[in-house]
């Protein structure tokens, strides 16, 4: 499912025409024909997931500024292009002021409206990251922060805010990289202790000869090195929420002690004469069956009963692929920004292998690939072949995979012969590289290069015209003049563009 943009117009006919350019750009568009129908959806939990409004200012009943006004009142923040037949600046001020962030005059053109859409996701992408980068520096992670098209998490949602509103131990079940850390942020800032301490303990991490002092503190002399007294993660999530992340890592002894802190309010420093009081919310974690490991003796039955009262399983990335769209939006704009590069779109194959792909380590794994891509980049748009590991895993990309060796050097003649035309950094040199000799070992006529060259161009590029144009140095009216001239494809450029595409599938 690819990013879905909602178009609303009382113009069937338009209405046909905006949602097959958007299928031609890869998104998921779904149409409505009235600005109540609109509201109605983006008011719904079905359309937490839409990305950008294309709305026709003229309707009746409620018209597009009335929809753009109504979307201020109501806090629904989903960018808007507005669709008008007026291209008055009066029009235009009109509904930029109400909340517009783009418009188009109709007839709108394809290379408009894919401009259009691009912007306004870009943009909208680059606010939310400022906003969710703010709240994380100052330590207010919201659930709105989780902008979510998946039903699965969208319930996940649910149960953290009504836990949220209560003191319940609440423990998040999901594997590495899920994002349980951020939920238990979120928890916390929905609740009563938002302004007070979030500490985070990954239990994993702790030495198990130095659990009992980094949890519970220790006093001066309790034990050979301790030349001080420390308080311990307990005492400095007090007011506040203690986060455990990996708790099924503890050991025995130290669930002992987790479980009287839970049960009586106290702890045990290592070497006090007396308990101390403290006052936490408890969220923990685990990546791992805690009830199998109560079965192996690994883990208390107690503590396990104890921590159990409210579980919130965190689905992994694969079974909320509805997400990948908004996520990958998300840390290109994010990365783009840091790393200085001009990248303001991905293409829709690249998403398409994205949503393809497993994703073993969930969210964290899909963050790091993205970054490396942003890396990779050298225009404006992320394509498959910025993802090389992932199109390895995945049927139909083993063009964009990077090859582990060299191939054997060839003999002196026959090396000669070969030419890779300019192709994308990690396209493989194979069986698709043009051959400068014929049969009768000769160089084949400037008029065969030629068209080889542009064959082979539509078939790496599986088609996309613009993207052959730009990669052969030539505008697009040239090339589709050249495929007539050559006889690759017959007839006008739409024709042309027909032909290429079922030749590249």
């Amino acid at each position: 499912m690819n990013t879905r943009i909602l178009v609303v117009d009382d113009d069937p006919v338009q209405r046909r025409l905006v949602e097959a350019m958007l299928t031609r750009f890869g998104y998921a568009p779904e149409t409505l024909e009235s600005g109540e129908a609109a509201l109605k959806k983006l008011e719904s939990d079905e359309g937490a997931g839409i990305a950008c409004v294309i709305l026709d200012l003229v309707m009746p009943d409620l018209d597009g500024l009335g929809v753009l006004n109504r979307m201020k009142e109501r806090g629904i923040k989903v960018p808007a292009i507005v669709l008008t037949a007026q291209g008055s600046i009066d029009t235009v001020v009109s509904a930029m002021r109400a909340g517009a962030v783009d418009f188009c005059v109709k007839p709108v053109g394809l290379e408009r409206m894919q401009i259009s859409v691009r912007n306004a996701l870009a943009q909208a992408a680059l606010a939310g990251e400022v906003q969710r980068m703010n709240r994380a520096v100052e330590g207010r992670v919201a659930f709105e922060d989780f902008a979510t098209a998946s039903a699965r998490m969208q319930a996940t949602l649910k149960l953290a805010q009504k836990a949220a509103a209560s003191e319940i131990p609440v423990l998040l079940e999901g594997e590495s990289g899920v994002g349980k850390e951020l939920l238990a942020r979120a928890i916390r800032a929905g609740g009563a202790r938002a302004d007070k301490p979030f500490v985070a303990v990954n239990c994993g991490a702790i030495p198990q000869n130095l659990v009992e002092s980094i949890l519970f503190g220790h006093e001066r002399g309790a034990f050979t090195g301790a030349s001080e007294r420390q308080v311990g993660k307990f005492v400095e999530a007090d007011g506040g929420t203690l986060f455990l992340d990996e708790i099924g890592e503890l050991p025995l002894d130290a669930q002992v002690k987790l479980l009287r802190a839970l049960q009586e309010g106290e702890i045990d420093p290592v070497g006090s004469r007396r308990p101390v009081k403290v006052d936490f919310r408890l969220v923990s974690a685990t990546n791992r069956n805690l009830l199998e490991l109560v079965k192996e003796g690994r883990f208390r039955e107690d503590l396990f009963y104890r921590l159990h009262i409210f579980p919130i399983m965190v689905p992994p990335l694969r079974e909320r692929i509805e997400d990948i769209p908004g996520l990958v939006r998300r840390f290109v704009t994010r990365f783009a920004a840091e790393e200085g590069k001009q990248v303001r779109a991905v293409s829709a194959e690249a998403i398409a292998l994205l949503m393809a792909y497993k994703w073993p380590g969930n969210v964290r794994q899909l963050e790091n690939a993205v970054f490396r891509a942003v890396v990779l980049a050298e225009g404006g748009e992320i394509g498959p072949a910025e993802f090389p590991q992932i199109a390895a895993h995945v049927p139909g990309f083993e063009n964009f995979v990077i090859p582990l060796a060299a191939p054997a050097a060839a003999p002196a003649e026959t090396a000669a012969s070969a030419v890779v035309f300019d192709a994308p950094a990690t396209s493989p040199i194979g069986p698709d590289a043009l051959e400068l000799l014929g049969d009768d070992r000769h160089v084949k006529p400037m008029e065969e290069l030629e068209a080889s060259a542009i064959r082979f161009a539509i078939s790496h590029y599986r088609g996309r015209m613009t993207e052959v144009s730009r990669r052969l140095g030539i505008g697009r009216s040239t090339l589709y003049r050249k495929l007539k001239d050559l006889g690759i494809a017959e007839g006008s450029e739409e024709e042309a563009e027909k032909t290429a595409d079922s030749r590249s599938h």
